[in-house]
C-alpha cells in the first residue's frame, strides 16, 4: 500500500505542500472537505447510505468514469444488505472480505484518494474509519485497436496503440512475455496528472541510460500533458534542432524491436504516439517491413529510401544553382530545351523554385486537414491543375514542375513523418543559398546540415552512430539489411550493456545439422 500511494503522489508540483491533508474520524467533516474540493463539478456524485442501518457511509465517484452498475452491485448492495450487528465495527480488513472485487485500495492521504478518483476509481468514506477506500471500477469510452493511420502497414501486425494507456501496456506485453518488462510510472503535470510509463527489459537495457531517462522525466513540472509531444520537446537534447531526436511511433511491433534493442520506451495517457529513446538518423529512415521482408528485398528498398533521402534535400537547389550559374554543366541538347521552355518565363530560377514549393507544401497541408475522403483528392488534382495552369500561364517551366514533383515524390519515401517535415523545411534555406552561391552555396548548406547532424545528441548517443563514431560491426544493419542470422549483437548505446547477444552462435537457416536431406 505504501508503495502505491508513493507513485500516485510522485511528480507533485514544486509549490505543493509538504504535508497531505489526512482523512477525519467524523464523516461530516470529510464529506464537507471533498465537497469544497470539488465544488461546480456537477459530474461528481455524491451517494450516501448507512450500513446496516447503523453506520453511515458515502461513496463519491465521477459520472462517465465509473461502472455505475458494478458499483450499484459489488460496493453499495453488499453493504446495504450487511446485518446491523455486523455493521457496528467496520474495518478495512472486513471490508475487503465484503467488497468481491480485485482493487480495493486503503489511503491516509485526501490527496491519494483524489489521484485515484480522476483516474476512474470510487472513493468510499465510512463514519468513523480514518482511510478512505479506493475502488477499481473505472469503465469510459475508448477506440477499438484499429491499422496505424500515420505508418501504412504492407507486412507485419496491423494493429495500432490507442489512446487508453492500459491497451497500449497490455499490446507490448503480448509480445514481450517475460517479467524482465519493467513499467514504471509517473504522473505529470499539476492539473491534469497524465500517467506517463518508462518502459524498458531489465537486463537488456542499460543502466545509465535508464537512469537518464528517469531524471529528465522526473525533472518536468508543467501544467498539464496532454500528448506525448509536451514530453518529447521537454526532455529532448537540442529543442532547437529541425531534425526529432526522439522516434515517435504506433505501431506496438516497432516498440517491441526497439525494447530488444535495449532502447527505453515513453508511453502516455491519452495519446496513441509512444517515444522511444534513443535514436539516430539512421532509425528514422528504417521501416519495420524492412525486417520482413527478405534481406536482398529490405536491402534495395533501405538503398532506396537513402537516395531518395537526399534528392529530397538538393534536387531543387541543385537545378536552381545549375540553371543560374553553372549552365556548362548541362548537355546541349537539353540546355536547349530547357532554354526553350524557360524563355516566356518572368522570374529566375529561384523565384520559380520557391514558387512552386510552396504552393505545393501548402496542397500537401491541405490534403492532411481536409477530412480523408477528400483530401486525397483535393491535393492529387490540386497539384495537376495548378501544375498545367502555372505551366501554361507561363509562370514556371515545365521542367520545374517535373523537379518539384519528383522531390516531393521523394518526401513520401521517408518512414518517420517528423524526420521527414525536417528535410522539407531545409530545402529552402539551401534553395536560397544556392541561388546566391550556385554550387558553392549548395555545398555550404550540405556541409552546415553535416556538421549540425554530427553535433546532436539523442539521450546522449550520437545522432549519426553508427557512422559517427564509426561503429562498423554495425553497418550491416545501416547500408545494408543483413540477414537476420547475422545480427548476432544489439546496436551498440553503450559500453557497459548487460548484454549485447540476440541470435546465437551457429543459427543459420536451413535443416539443423546431421538432418540433411539425401
Amino acid at each position: 500500500m505504501e508503495k502505491i500511494n508513493v507513485l500516485l503522489t510522485r511528480s507533485l508540483p514544486m509549490d505543493a505542500p509538504k504535508q497531505s491533508q489526512p482523512f477525519s474520524t467524523v464523516l461530516a467533516d470529510n464529506n464537507r472537505m471533498l465537497h469544497d474540493i470539488y465544488t461546480d463539478c456537477k459530474d461528481v456524485m455524491f451517494r450516501e447510505f448507512s450500513i446496516g442501518d447503523t453506520t453511515d457511509a458515502f461513496v463519491v465517484y465521477i459520472d462517465g468514469l465509473v461502472n455505475v452498475e458494478l458499483l450499484d452491485q459489488h460496493v453499495i448492495r453488499p453493504l446495504l444488505e450487511l446485518p446491523a450487528e455486523a455493521s457496528g465495527d467496520i474495518t478495512s480488513e472486513r471490508l475487503a472480505s465484503i467488497l468481491t472485487l480485485s482493487l480495493v485500495l486503503e489511503h491516509d492521504a485526501l490527496e491519494d484518494a483524489i489521484a485515484c478518483l480522476s483516474n476512474g476509481c470510487g472513493l468510499l468514506v465510512i463514519d468513523g474509519m480514518k482511510q478512505g477506500i479506493s475502488i477499481g471500477l473505472a469503465k469510459w469510452e475508448k477506440r477499438s485497436i484499429e491499422e496505424p493511420g500515420a505508418e501504412a502497414v504492407v507486412r507485419g501486425p496491423r494493429e495500432g496503440f490507442t489512446e487508453t494507456i492500459s491497451v497500449n501496456t497490455a499490446m507490448i506485453r503480448r509480445k514481450i512475455k517475460t517479467p524482465s518488462l519493467k513499467m514504471v510510472p509517473y504522473y505529470l503535470g499539476r492539473h491534469t496528472r497524465t500517467e506517463v510509463l518508462i518502459s524498458f527489459i531489465d537486463g537488456i537495457a542499460e543502466p545509465s541510460l535508464i537512469e537518464e531517462v528517469r531524471e529528465r522525466i522526473e525533472s518536468i513540472d508543467i501544467d498539464g500533458i496532454l500528448e506525448s509531444g509536451y514530453i518529447e520537446g521537454l526532455i529532448e537534447d537540442n529543442p532547437f534542432s529541425p531534425f526529432p531526436q526522439i522516434q515517435v511511433t504506433e505501431r506496438p511491433d516497432v516498440v517491441s524491436a526497439s525494447l530488444l534493442e535495449g532502447r527505453v520506451a515513453i508511453l502516455v495517457d491519452g495519446t496513441p504516439f509512444v517515444l522511444i529513446a534513443p535514436a539516430t538518423l539512421f532509425t528514422m529512415l528504417q521501416s519495420p517491413e524492412d525486417y520482413y521482408q527478405r534481406f536482398l528485398i529490405g536491402t534495395f528498398i533501405r538503398w532506396l529510401r537513402y537516395l531518395f533521402f537526399i534528392i529530397t534535400l538538393i534536387l531543387p537547389s541543385l537545378y536552381v544553382a545549375i540553371m543560374t550559374f553553372h549552365q556548362e554543366m548541362v548537355p546541349t541538347s537539353l540546355l536547349l530545351s530547357i532554354a526553350k521552355s524557360r524563355e516566356d518565363i518572368p522570374f529566375p530560377a529561384l523565384v520559380e523554385a520557391l514558387l512552386m514549393e510552396i504552393s505545393f507544401e501548402a496542397l500537401r497541408e491541405a490534403g492532411v486537414r481536409l477530412p480523408r475522403q477528400v483530401g486525397a483528392a483535393v491535393s492529387i488534382v490540386g497539384a495537376l491543375v495548378i501544375g498545367q495552369a502555372a505551366t501554361s500561364a507561363g509562370l514556371v517551366s515545365a521542367p520545374m514542375v517535373m523537379v518539384v514533383a519528383i522531390t516531393g515524390i521523394a518526401s513520401f519515401m521517408m518512414p518517420q513523418y517528423s524526420s521527414g517535415i525536417a528535410i522539407r523545411m531545409l530545402r529552402f534555406p539551401i534553395m536560397v543559398l544556392s541561388g546566391m552561391l550556385g554550387l558553392l552555396g549548395l555545398m555550404l548548406g550540405v556541409i552546415v546540415v553535416v556538421i549540425h547532424l554530427c553535433s546532436l545528441r539523442s539521450v546522449g548517443i550520437p545522432y549519426l552512430q553508427p557512422l559517427a563514431p564509426m561503429k562498423g560491426s554495425e553497418l550491416k544493419d545501416v547500408l545494408v539489411r543483413a540477414p537476420i542470422w547475422m545480427m548476432r549483437t544489439r546496436p551498440y548505446l553503450s559500453k557497459k550493456a548487460p548484454n549485447k547477444t540476440r541470435v546465437a552462435d551457429g543459427q543459420k537457416p536451413g535443416p539443423p545439422q546431421g538432418n540433411e536431406s539425401p
